[in-house]
C-alpha cells in the first residue's frame, strides 16, 4: 500500500483523450410521500433539479477531478440538452473541440427521479432515457476521425467509453486503436454490453464487468477462477495486452501476458453503484498515462471505485481522497500482521469468544489467483483465517537460492490486503508444526492436490479438522516466473 501511495503521488497531470457516447444526466429530487389515488404509483413532491455529465462525459468529469488534463470526443445533438452538456464541460475545464454537433439526432439524456422517504437516504424511483442508438453517419465518422488523427499525439492515453449509442462504430474504433498503437499510446476501453468484442481487437486493455464479460465470453461464471479463464480467452483472442474483469463486491480479475491476479475489495457501505465503472476506467487511464503498470493501476482503481460507491450518482473523487484511503488501508493491513506470540494470545481470545479459527501456511511468493481462490475457500470454513508465511530464509531452503522473488515483509503485506485474511504472521521454520501446537486452530487448510498435509496428525490429535482446498489449473508461482523470465 505504501508503494501504491508513492506511485499515485508520482503520476503528475497527464493529458488524456476520452472518446465515446456523450450523455447528460438529469436528476429530479423530492419527497416520496404517498401513493397516488389515481394508480398504484409513488407521488414524488419535487424540490430540486440537477444536471451532471454522463456516459463518456462522466469519465472526463471524473478525470478532471483526479487532476488530469482532459479532451473529450463524441457527438451531441443541436438541442438544449447538448448545449447544457457543453456548458458543464466548459465549467469543468474539459476540452470539447472534438465534440461534434449532429442536428439529426438528439443528445442522449438519462433523467433519474430520486425520492426521499421521511428525509432518509434517497433512492431512484424511475429512470427515463431519451436517446438515439443509430450509428453515426459516415460523413460524421470521417469528420471526427480526421480531427482525432490530427491531435492524437497530444495524449498520453486514450479512453473509450462505449454505451452502444452510435459513436463507437467498429471502423472508427479500429482506426483509433491502430493509429494509437503505431505511436505507442495506450488505449483503454470500457466495452458495451455486446457479444461482438472484435470491435475492440488490438486495444491495450478492456475492462468489462461481470455481465459484459459473460456475454462476450458466451458463458456465465460464478467464481474468480472461471472469470480468469474468460479474461485469458478474451486477451488472447482479441490481441490485447490486458483484460480486467470487475466483479463488484468480489473485486476484480487482472490478466496480462506476464501476470494474473485477483484484487479483493474491502467491505463497503454501498450507497449507489452508479458511476463505479466510469471511476474504474478514469483511474486506470490516469495511472497508465502516468506510467504505472496495469496491475498497480488496477489496485488503485479498485480503491477509487470503493470510494465512488459510497456516494450517490456519479460523484467525483479527488486524488487526495484516494491517497488518504491508501494510507488508511495500509494502517489496517499493518494491524493484521502479527508475531507468533501475538497470534497465540489472539487465538486464546477468539476461542473464548466462540470463534472458529482456520489456519493455513505457505510461501505465497508472487501472489496469484490460485492463492486468492484457495484463501477465500479457506476463510469460508470458519470465523478467523490465520495465514502463516515462510520467511525468506525458509523459502530459500525449500525452493532454492533464486527464491523468494518477493521478500517476506512484502508477501505478508500483500496477504494482509486481502479482505478474507484476518491475520498474517511470518515464521522461520521450514514447517508449521510448532505454530500448530501453540495456536491450535480448529481447521487446518492446505491448497493444492497433495493429500500429505504437514501437521495433520497434530491437529487431528486434539480434535481439529484438516481440509484440502482446490487448485486453479495452470496457475503456479513457478509457471509465472517461467513465463516472465524464461527460466524456472
Amino acid at each position: 500500500m505504501s508503494n501504491l501511495q508513492s506511485l499515485c503521488s508520482s503520476i503528475g497531470r497527464p493529458r488524456i483523450l476520452v472518446l465515446g457516447d456523450l450523455m447528460l444526466d438529469r436528476y429530479t429530487w423530492g419527497e416520496a410521500e404517498r401513493i397516488s389515488p389515481e394508480a398504484p404509483v409513488i407521488v414524488l413532491r419535487a424540490d430540486d433539479e440537477e444536471v451532471r455529465p454522463g456516459g463518456a462525459a462522466s469519465v472526463a468529469y471524473l478525470l478532471r477531478h483526479l487532476d488530469a488534463e482532459v479532451a473529450l470526443a463524441g457527438i451531441v445533438g443541436d438541442d438544449s440538452n447538448g448545449r447544457t452538456l457543453r456548458a458543464l464541460l466548459h465549467d469543468e475545464g474539459i476540452d470539447d473541440q472534438l465534440v461534434l454537433s449532429d442536428p439529426s439526432r438528439s443528445t442522449t439524456c438519462k433523467h433519474r427521479y430520486v425520492g426521499r422517504a421521511s428525509n432518509r437516504h434517497p433512492h431512484q424511483i424511475v429512470r427515463v432515457d431519451h436517446e438515439s442508438r443509430t450509428p453515426m453517419a459516415e460523413s460524421l465518422v470521417t469528420d471526427l476521425w480526421n480531427r482525432l488523427e490530427h491531435r492524437l499525439t497530444e495524449f498520453q492515453a486514450i479512453l473509450i467509453s462505449d454505451y452502444l449509442k452510435g459513436v463507437c462504430t467498429e471502423p472508427l474504433l479500429q482506426q483509433v486503436i491502430s493509429a494509437a498503437r503505431a505511436v505507442g499510446i495506450p488505449v483503454l476501453i470500457d466495452p458495451g454490453r455486446t457479444p461482438n468484442y472484435f470491435r475492440y481487437r488490438g486495444a491495450t486493455l478492456i475492462k468489462p464487468n461481470r455481465v459484459e464479460a459473460a456475454l462476450a465470453g458466451k458463458s456465465s461464471f460464478a467464481t474468480g477462477v472461471e472469470a480468469l479463464a474468460t479474461a485469458r480467452s478474451l486477451r488472447v483472442s482479441l490481441d490485447l495486452d490486458a483484460v480486467i474483469i470487475t466483479l463488484d463486491r468480489d473485486g476484480s480479475i487482472v490478466a496480462t501476458a506476464d501476470e494474473e491476479l485477483a484484487i479483493a475489495s474491502s467491505p463497503r457501505a454501498v450507497y449507489d453503484i452508479t458511476g463505479a465503472g466510469d471511476m474504474v476506467l478514469a483511474t486506470l487511464g490516469l495511472c497508465v498515462a502516468g506510467g504505472l503498470s496495469i496491475p498497480d493501476a488496477a489496485r488503485i482503481a479498485n480503491v477509487a471505485a470503493g470510494l465512488e460507491v459510497e456516494r450517490f450518482g456519479v460523484a467525483p473523487v479527488d486524488r487526495t481522497e484516494v491517497l488518504a484511503k491508501l494510507s488508511t488501508d495500509q494502517k489496517a493491513n499493518r494491524a493484521k500482521q502479527v508475531t507468533a506470540d501475538g497470534m497465540v494470545d489472539l487465538a486464546d481470545r477468539y476461542r473464548r469468544e466462540g470463534k472458529k479459527i482456520v489456519f493455513t501456511n505457505g510461501c505465497f511468493d508472487l501472489l496469484h489467483i490460485g492463492h486468492v481462490s484457495y484463501l477465500q475457500e479457506a476463510a469460508a470454513l470458519g470465523d478467523v483465517l490465520v495465514v502463516a508465511v515462510n520467511s525468506d530464509g525458509s523459502v530459500k531452503r525449500l525452493k532454492g537460492s533464486t527464491r523468494p522473488v518477493i521478500r517476506d515483509e512484502d508477501r505478508s503485506a500483500l496477504l494482509a490486503a486481502l479482505s478474507c485474511v484476518t491475520h498474517v504472521l511470518i515464521f522461520e521454520e521450514d514447517t508449521p508444526e510448532s505454530l500448530l501446537r501453540r495456536i491450535r486452530p480448529d481447521v487446518l487448510v492446505k491448497g493444492g492436490t497433495t493429500t500429505d498435509i504437514v501437521g495433520r496428525e497434530i491437529v487431528e490429535a486434539y480434535g481439529g479438522r484438516v481440509c484440502l482446498a482446490g487448485q486453479v489449473p495452470g496457475v503456479s508461482t513457478t509457471q509465472l516466473i517461467h513465463a516472465a523470465t524464461g527460466c524456472a
